[in-house]
């Protein structure tokens, strides 16, 4: 049975995977509720683990660098109690070659010259790379749960609409494989 992180755990990571969010898209990013984790936020912020910020009609909540040690240490200790190490770390080094045809793909479309490969199909083949990795992550660590279904609902919809792509804006195949490389990262304790 895969591990479940709490709630406040979960708020933390969501925050640094986002980047910098508001309340209602940290809460989303795991499916908790949105009271709770606005309680979880002003907890943290007031451990100094987030800051709230805002820039033009933008509010929204980011890691401090106190809270990215303690994101990690909380991680290192739940892939700890969960005995998930192994796992994870295989799934990384099995995700890297991969991350580098994604980050071609990805730089390659966002610079206009994705039109000489098959993009929708390269990323289509990556989807299926996606759901062969998040089958032992997710079996073992529970949060992992998600990542595939991001990623094809994303290039479902990029067919209709191609920001879907790279879009930072909605919840884009880019933006779904660089938050699961986020999170192996930080789970892991490694840098890119």
């Amino acid at each position: 049975m895969a591990h479940s992180s709490p709630a406040d755990l979960l708020v933390l990571h969501a925050v640094r995977l986002k980047g910098f969010a508001d309340t209602a898209a940290v809460a989303a990013r795991f499916g908790l509720d949105t009271e709770r984790t606005q309680e979880d936020l002003l907890d943290a912020q007031a451990y100094g683990w987030v800051s709230r910020s805002s820039f033009a009609d933008t509010a929204g909540w980011s890691l401090t660098e106190t809270g990215y040690r303690h994101n990690e240490a909380r991680l290192r200790d739940e892939l700890d109690r969960a005995g998930a190490r192994a796992t994870v770390a295989a799934v990384h080094d099995r995700f890297l070659p991969l991350n580098g045809r994604a980050s071609q793909l990805f730089t390659a479309w966002q610079l206009g010259s994705g039109g000489a490969t098959d993009v929708f199909g390269d990323l289509a083949g990556l989807a299926g790379e996606l759901r062969d990795l998040e089958r032992p992550l997710a079996a073992s660590l529970g949060r992992f749960a998600g990542y595939h279904d991001r990623f094809a609902a994303a290039l479902a919809r990029a067919a209709r609409d191609p920001a879907w792509i790279t879009g930072v804006d909605v919840d884009s195949c880019h933006r779904v494989w660089f938050e699961l490389h986020e999170d192996l990262i930080a789970t892991l304790g490694v840098t890119r």
